[in-house]
């Protein structure tokens, strides 16, 4: 058994944040001895899942719904998995946003270091798309593959002039 000072210890987290979990009830097995929280192995393992779900972006709420599904017992076991499947689908889309950010960073990296090299974009965007190296051209291509970046909510540039240059190498 451990205290919450340790525990916070382990995971670099607060006691704050653990108080926090318990209060929102997401240790519901956890033991008291003088009002000294206890945690043991099962919930050791819950934080560890709890802390995956929350960097997966999900909710406290939906969190506190997982764990009730976990004391249900077996009959929870499609609805759990489903959540899991949502969050890794969640993931895997958040994933890919990420690498064509990486991919366009790459590129524009690149661009940039020709460009400099040149001492104009000339030459680059003459080779775009078809005459790029091979990496950079993955890169491109990723970068491209599908629509302009954006938050949620909020529209992506629709035109080149929006810079506010004339070339500002956001052609590329």
């Amino acid at each position: 058994m451990y205290t919450i000072g340790q525990v916070a210890e382990m995971f670099g987290l607060p006691a704050s944040t653990l108080r926090y979990y318990d209060k929102q009830g997401l240790f519901p097995g956890l033991e008291r001895t003088s009002g000294i929280r206890r945690f043991g192995d099962t919930e050791l393992e819950a934080l560890r899942v709890i802390e995956c779900l929350k960097k997966a972006g999900m909710e406290i709420k939906d969190i506190r719904l997982f764990m009730e599904w976990c004391a249900e017992g077996p009959s929870t076991y499609p609805k759990r998995k489903a959540m899991f499947e949502e969050r890794m689908a969640h993931m895997e889309s958040e994933i890919a946003n990420m690498n064509r950010a990486l991919d366009m960073l790459r590129f524009k990296c690149w661009y940039y270091e020709q460009a400099i090299q040149d001492g104009s974009e000339d030459r680059v965007e003459a080779l775009i798309p078809d005459d790029l190296p091979e990496g950079i051209k993955e890169a491109y291509e990723n970068a491209h593959s599908i629509k302009p970046f954006a938050t949620h909510g909020t529209p992506a540039r629709s035109s080149m002039s929006e810079c506010g240059q004339d070339n500002c190498g956001l052609n590329g």
